[in-house]
């Protein structure tokens, strides 16, 4: 492929990045309501019949083969299954072979991510904080957002930046449940795939630089905010 053809390639991949990147903005931002609520609510309830079932049930997205997951989102929100009918009847919408999709697939690849960090942030707090709080006379929401959430955030931010970029590489969920229109639903990961496949291998070379310095960047800033947090619970 020469220079030009290759220019002309990478040009023709934008929308494939330009979409990633949307797709694990969206990702992070709804990782970052879901997984700090749940992260909070089991650093708080630290007993309960079945906690740790549940804690097992929310991290098995790290786990699962992204196959497998894209396959229970299929069943889930698919025209035939219980959501993707109930969507489609009442609202007309169709979460297959749509973006939506994939930030629902990137959504739930990511999430334990953030709700691990955030479970983590959350439970090293100094305790005496929040009882020093109570008695001052704040609410539990004032209690969260003026005390455990400013002193928890480095911690979520580390959450948040790695979930962003497992987000931004998603491909076997996000292919599964979005399929690959280029325009509609081809990320950026897909893209490279569909370069392979074609034998662009200059073209898929140019794309995968692109995410490793993408997420390299990302892994630095997230290890910069660990030591700190660290620090501040030692």
């Amino acid at each position: 492929m020469g220079d030009s053809a290759l220019f002309s390639a990478l040009q023709a991949s934008w929308p494939a990045l330009a979409l990633s990147l949307k797709v694990a903005l969206w990702a992070t931002g709804l990782n970052l309501l879901l997984g700090t609520a749940a992260g909070f609510a089991l650093a708080r309830l630290r007993v309960f019949p079945g906690r740790e079932l549940l804690d097992a049930l929310l991290t098995l997205p790290m786990v699962l083969p992204p196959t497998v997951l894209g396959y229970y989102l299929l069943v889930l929100i698919g025209k035939r299954g219980p959501l993707g009918a109930w969507l489609f009847e009442h609202f007309g919408i169709t979460l297959i072979f749509s973006w939506q999709g994939a930030v629902i697939a990137a959504t739930l690849v990511s999430f334990p991510l953030v709700m691990k960090s955030a479970r983590a942030a959350f439970e090293n707090l100094d305790p005496q904080l929040a009882q020093a709080a109570r008695v001052l006379g704040l609410s539990e929401a004032a209690l969260f957002f003026r005390v455990s959430l400013p002193l928890a955030w480095r911690g979520i931010l580390a959450g948040l930046l790695l979930a962003f970029a497992r987000a931004l590489g998603e491909f076997g969920a996000t292919l599964m449940v979005a399929g690959s229109i280029p325009g509609r639903t081809q990320t950026l990961s897909i893209a490279v795939y569909e370069a392979v496949q074609s034998g662009q291998d200059e073209l898929a070379n140019s794309l995968v630089i692109i995410i490793s310095i993408t997420c390299v960047a990302v892994l630095l800033a997230a290890g910069r905010l660990a030591p700190a947090t660290r620090r501040a619970e030692a």
